[in-house]
């Protein structure tokens, strides 16, 4: 805590926030048990590619993403729950999502524009860990890789409210409005879209 707060002061704040507190605890406990944890059963695929682990005699980690397929190789001598493996599968899902979506992504940003007459500059693909995109002052638009992980309802829409940004830089009600006109009902797919997490997957 700052050295100008007295403990006394200290301990009353944290009392005030007490309700805070647990429920933040509560949903980041929710959110790690939402985590998904990988093995040899697990069925995941991302849109272009599925996930196959393999053993191999060496003690390093690798992941070749080609043919439609994530390898990831891990030692033999390492269980599949082992965290180190588990962060690396992750890592491995990660760039597979960023593969894909520097090939998707700008593809939908450029038919959206085109099919709604919006104007942009650039589409810069990202791994923020709090925002799924934003619109620059000079109309890049920044998306986030996971995006690849929403259905396509809501990738569609987290683009078009973007695109919408290059038109009305903030949230205000000719905002909503236009970005309505492109995708109906946007108040609902934005409360839909908070159910997702960017860095759970």
């Amino acid at each position: 805590m700052p050295p100008h707060i007295s403990f006394e002061k200290a301990e009353q704040l944290i009392y005030t926030k007490a309700d805070w507190i647990k429920e933040h605890q509560t949903r980041m406990q929710q959110q790690e048990q939402q985590v998904t944890v990988y093995d040899h059963n697990s069925e995941f695929s991302t849109r272009y590619h599925a996930l196959r682990l393999l053993t191999h005699a060496r003690y390093d980690m690798r992941c070749v993403i080609q043919n439609g397929h994530i390898n990831v190789f891990y030692p033999a001598f390492k269980e599949v729950g082992d965290p180190d493996v588990q962060k690396f599968i992750r890592k491995s899902i990660e760039e597979a999502y960023r593969k894909e979506a520097k090939q998707y992504l700008p593809e939908r940003v450029a038919y959206f524009a085109d099919k709604f007459g919006f104007e942009y500059q650039s589409v810069f693909i990202k791994n923020a860990k709090s925002r799924w995109g934003s619109c620059s002052h000079t109309n890049n638009i920044n998306l986030n890789l996971h995006l690849m992980r929403l259905p396509d309802a809501l990738c569609d829409y987290v683009i078009l409210h973007e695109l919408a940004h290059t038109v009305e830089k903030n949230h205000g009600p000719r905002f909503w409005s236009l970005l309505d006109s492109v995708c109906g009902n946007a108040r609902a797919l934005d409360k839909k879209l908070k159910a997702y997490r960017i860095s759970i997957f």
